[in-house]
C-alpha cells in the first residue's frame, strides 16, 4: 500500500478532487442513465478511480478487496442477524401483539400514536419495505374498523420506520458509516436515539398526521399483497416476549459500550474477567447472535409441537435472501471508501474542508444528500458518503469516539431523506397506501424531508456540545 500512496501523492489536491468529482459522476451516470445494479456500479468505479489516480496493477487488486473484505467482515453479520431477527418476530405474530396491545393501550383515539410507537419498536431489527409490508393487515384492519381515512395510520406508521431505517444499527446505512468512521456501534445508537426520538415524534408523527389531515380522504384499497396468514391469538406470543426480543440487544450492547467506557476511565477494571465476559457479550455480533438465538426458542421452538428447527431453517432462509444484495452493495461501497484512501483523495479533501471552512459534519450530510436525491438509494448514498469522509474523519484524532458517532449519524440522516419518484421506498408506500404520485410528493417527500433535517440538525447540536 505504501507504493500505491506514493504513486497516487504525485497527483495535485486540484486533480485528485477532480478525479473524485468525475468517478461520483459516473457512478451515477451507470445508476441512473444505464440502470447498472449500484453493486457493479460501485466496482466499476473502483477500479477506474485506481487506476486514474495512479495505483499500480501490482497494487489494484489488494486494494479492492481490501475495502470490499474489511467492510463485510463488519456489515453481513449484523445485517444478517438483524434481519433474522425481524422475521422471527414478523412470523411469530409479534408484530401483530405489538401494535394490538399498544393500540389498546392508547385507545381509538389516539391509534395512530400507539400503531407509530409499535412501528418504533419492530422497525429496530427490520427494513422499512418489508416491516411496512408486514405491519399492512394491521394498519388496514384499524383504518377499516375506525372508518378514518388510511393515511391517518399508514403515513404515521411509515414515518416511525423511516426513521429506525435511517439511523439505527444493525440497518446497513448506519453499520456501514459506523464501520467506515470507526465509530463505536453503541455510541452510535446512543446518539441515534437521542436524535431519533424525538425526530420521530416530531416528524415522523405529528407531521404525518398534519399531512394526512390536509389530504383528500383516503379509503384502504382492495389489496391483497403483504397480507401474511394471520396466526390465531392463543399462537401468538405474549406482548412482554416481543418487547424482550426487541430490546434485549439493545441492553446487551449498550452495556458493552457502558462497560468499555468505565474501563477507560478507570473505574472499573478492564482486565478482570468478568468485565471481559460481559464486554464480549455485548459486542454488536455477539449480541445480536444471541438476541435471534433467544427469539428462535420464545417465538418458535416453544410454541412448536415438532419439526421447529426446520420452521427456522426456513424463517432464515426467507429472512437472508432478500439482504444479500443489500450485503455486498455496502461491500463495494466499502472497496470504494478503500480506494479513495490509498489514493489520497480523502486527505485531498480534508485540505480542501479545511481552505473552505466547512465543517466535516455538514459535509458529509451534503454529500450523502446529494448522491440520494440523485440516485434514490439510501444504502448507496448513506455508503458512498461515509466512503468519502472517512479519511478525513480518521485523520484527525478529535474526531474519535462520539463526535465520529454524531459524523454517522449526520450522514445517514443525508442519505435518508428528500425521498422522491427515483426512490424505490417511495412507490412502495404509494402503492400500499393507495394514493397518487401527486399526494406522495406532498407527503412522504415532506415527511422524509423533515426527518432528514431534524434528524441532521439534532445531531449536529450534540456534535458542538462534545
Amino acid at each position: 500500500m505504501q507504493d500505491t500512496t506514493q504513486a497516487a501523492a504525485g497527483l495535485p489536491t486540484l486533480g485528485l478532487l477532480g478525479i473524485a468529482v468525475a468517478a461520483i459522476t459516473i457512478l451515477l451516470i451507470l445508476i441512473i442513465r444505464v440502470r447498472l445494479h449500484p453493486f457493479f456500479a460501485l466496482v466499476i468505479v473502483s477500479i477506474g478511480t485506481a487506476l486514474a489516480t495512479g495505483i499500480s496493477v501490482a497494487n489494484l487488486l489488494p486494494t479492492l478487496l481490501g475495502g470490499f473484505g474489511k467492510t463485510l467482515g463488519n456489515v453481513a453479520l449484523l445485517i444478517g442477524f438483524g434481519a433474522v431477527l425481524g422475521r422471527l418476530v414478523a412470523v411469530s405474530g409479534g408484530a401483530r401483539v405489538l401494535a394490538d396491545t399498544l393500540i389498546h393501550f392508547f385507545g381509538s383515539r389516539r391509534a395512530p400514536l400507539g400503531l407509530s410507537i409499535a412501528c418504533l419498536l419492530f422497525g429496530f431489527p427490520i427494513f422499512l419495505d418489508a416491516a411496512f409490508v408486514v405491519m399492512l393487515p394491521v394498519i388496514y384492519s384499524v383504518a377499516r374498523e375506525l372508518k378514518a381515512s388510511l393515511l391517518l395510520y399508514g403515513l404515521p406508521a411509515a414515518g416511525a420506520f423511516l426513521v429506525m431505517h435511517a439511523l439505527m444499527p444493525p440497518h446497513p446505512g448506519p453499520v456501514a458509516a459506523a464501520v467506515f468512521l470507526h465509530a463505536d456501534i453503541g455510541q452510535v445508537l446512543f446518539v441515534a436515539l437521542l436524535v431519533g426520538l424525538p425526530t420521530w415524534y416530531a416528524m415522523g408523527y405529528r407531521l404525518s398526521l398534519i399531512l394526512a389531515n390536509r389530504s383528500p380522504f383516503q379509503a384502504v384499497p382492495n389489496l391483497m399483497g403483504g397480507e401474511s396468514e394471520e396466526l390465531p391469538p392463543e399462537k401468538r406470543p405474549a406482548f412482554g416476549t416481543v418487547l424482550l426480543v426487541l430490546l434485549l440487544p439493545l441492553a446487551l450492547i449498550f452495556l458493552n459500550t457502558g462497560l468499555s467506557t468505565l474501563g477507560q476511565g478507570g473505574v472499573i477494571d478492564g482486565d478482570n474477567p468478568l468485565v471481559s465476559a460481559l464486554m464480549v457479550i455485548g459486542e454488536t455480533p455477539i449480541a445480536l447472535l444471541i438476541s435471534t438465538c433467544i427469539a428462535m426458542w420464545l417465538l418458535v421452538i416453544r410454541s412448536s409441537e415438532r419439526g421447529a428447527m426446520d420452521s427456522i431453517n426456513e424463517i432464515v432462509e426467507q429472512a437472508l435472501s432478500p439482504v444479500c444484495s443489500i450485503i455486498l452493495i455496502t461491500g463495494a461501497g466499502g472497496m470504494f471508501g478503500g480506494v479513495l484512501t490509498a489514493s489520497g483523495i480523502g486527505d485531498a479533501l480534508a485540505e480542501s474542508l479545511q481552505a473552505f471552512g466547512l465543517p466535516v459534519i455538514l459535509a458529509g450530510y451534503v454529500i450523502a444528500s446529494v448522491i440520494r436525491i440523485a440516485q434514490g438509494s439510501a444504502t448507496v448514498a448513506g455508503t458512498t458518503a461515509a466512503g468519502i469522509m472517512a479519511p478525513v474523519v480518521l485523520g484527525d484524532p478529535g474526531l474519535a469516539g462520539l463526535p465520529a458517532a454524531c459524523i454517522t449519524v449526520a450522514i445517514v440522516a443525508g442519505a435518508i431523506g428528500y425521498s422522491h419518484v427515483n426512490d424505490s421506498g417511495f412507490w412502495l408506500v404509494g402503492r400500499f397506501l393507495g394514493v397518487d404520485t401527486k399526494t406522495m410528493l406532498k407527503t412522504w417527500t415532506v415527511i422524509s424531508t423533515g426527518i432528514s433535517l431534524m434528524s441532521f440538525g439534532l445531531a449536529w447540536l450534540v456534535f458542538s456540545l462534545l
